[in-house]
């Protein structure tokens, strides 16, 4: 029987910035935005969409005068996606 596909991370976009923050303990608004290729605007919705699902934690500062933007994937986050990752799993068998 196939699983249902959180619609979240079914998303190419947010699967990436997943699959991204997974790798590393931190990632900043310019290293996603440079992984996957997408606009600034696009990338900063979709990071919103992430963390008001309480996915990923972002923490918004100034490094010097610029600001800056960071990403962590919370346990929340790690947990969807693995049952992402198994869900997905059924449709391949």
């Amino acid at each position: 029987m196939f699983k249902n596909l959180d619609p979240l991370l079914h998303s190419q976009l947010r699967l990436a910035i997943m699959s991204l923050l997974l790798g590393v303990e931190e990632a900043d608004f310019v290293f996603l935005k440079e992984k996957t290729g997408a606009t600034s605007g696009n990338l900063s919705i979709q990071i919103d969409k992430l963390r008001e699902a309480n996915y990923i934690r972002v923490e918004k500062m100034f490094q010097g005068k610029m600001p800056r933007t960071v990403c962590r994937i919370t346990p929340v986050g790690v947990n969807a996606f693995d049952n992402y990752v198994k869900a997905l799993k059924t449709y391949l068998k």
